[in-house]
């Protein structure tokens, strides 16, 4: 059974969800943490919700394989698509990083005018517009669906011209809304955050779904009192659905050192 010396489970479509497991990395240092990247099956946006939910339940049985004491479902997608069901499936505590997200972008907004920019799946889902209507109904929130993002931060193309000739392309519609407040719903986002900011202009605030969703797990362990007491800092493994070498060499663009060891798994048998 897993007890407060147990790790933490971090599912994600791939690479993005990396950035959730920095933030945890940073705040919680002492944890041992168990993730996993479908990297074999990425990215999961364009596909089903059948598929989405089979995919997000193999890669959950997994992490409870690992005997973890929490999941973090990090993949927008699969927050904004199966969360509910797995949540209703599994006794273990279950989080996402929608509700972080939209809390946080309803606590920050002056204007009530929030921007979300997504996967293809995670707008057509409209999980982060329900979320901040049920928090606040008067709110207006405008959708964009930026696709190029994920293959372009994959790629290293965090810095290129290019990359901000995109952005400046996706968030110009938003500009005109008068949002003043963009909330970065997708993992791989916030390393385009310069870019963003940029394109956008700096009077509009950025939600990291990563960082508020790491203060969720913080909170939820600190309740439950299942915070691991030692003092040294957690071990920390990684897990893959296909081709580990590559994953632990793009891996250093979102937790900026070198990942050493990465062990491939057959998901299919979950």
């Amino acid at each position: 059974m897993p007890d407060r010396n147990s790790p933490i489970g971090i599912f994600d479509s791939g690479l993005g969800g990396l950035t959730v497991a920095r933030e945890i990395f940073q705040l919680l240092p002492s944890e041992d943490v168990v993730y996993f990247g479908d990297v074999g099956r990425s990215p999961y946006g364009p596909r089903s919700k059948e598929i989405i939910t089979q995919f997000s339940r193999q890669d959950t049985n997994f992490l409870i394989e690992q005997e973890v004491k929490i999941i973090v479902a990090a993949c927008n997608t699969a927050s904004s698509i199966a969360l509910e069901f797995l949540q209703k499936e599994y006794s273990l505590q279950i989080l996402g990083v929608i509700e972080p997200g939209a809390v946080s972008a309803v606590q920050a907004t002056r204007n009530g005018k929030i921007g979300v920019i997504g996967t293809v799946g995670t707008i057509h889902s409209n999980a982060y517009a329900k979320a901040i209507e049920a928090i606040d109904p008067k709110i207006k929130v405008f959708s964009m669906a930026c696709p190029l993002f994920v293959p372009l931060v994959e790629e290293g193309y965090i810095d290129k011209e290019a990359t901000f000739l995109i952005a400046e392309d996706y968030v110009s519609p938003l500009k005109t809304t008068g949002v003043d407040t963009l909330i970065l719903g997708c993992t791989h986002y916030p390393l385009l955050k310069p870019v963003i900011r940029k394109a956008l202009g700096d009077k509009v605030s950025l939600i990291d779904s990563a960082t508020e969703t790491s203060r969720v797990v913080y909170q939820h362990l600190l309740k439950t009192e299942a915070l691991n007491p030692k003092r040294s800092e957690g071990e920390r493994k990684f897990y893959v659905s296909d081709v580990p070498e590559q994953f632990a060499q793009m891996a250093r663009h979102f937790l900026g050192d070198t990942v050493r060891s990465v062990m491939r798994i057959d998901i299919t048998k979950y």
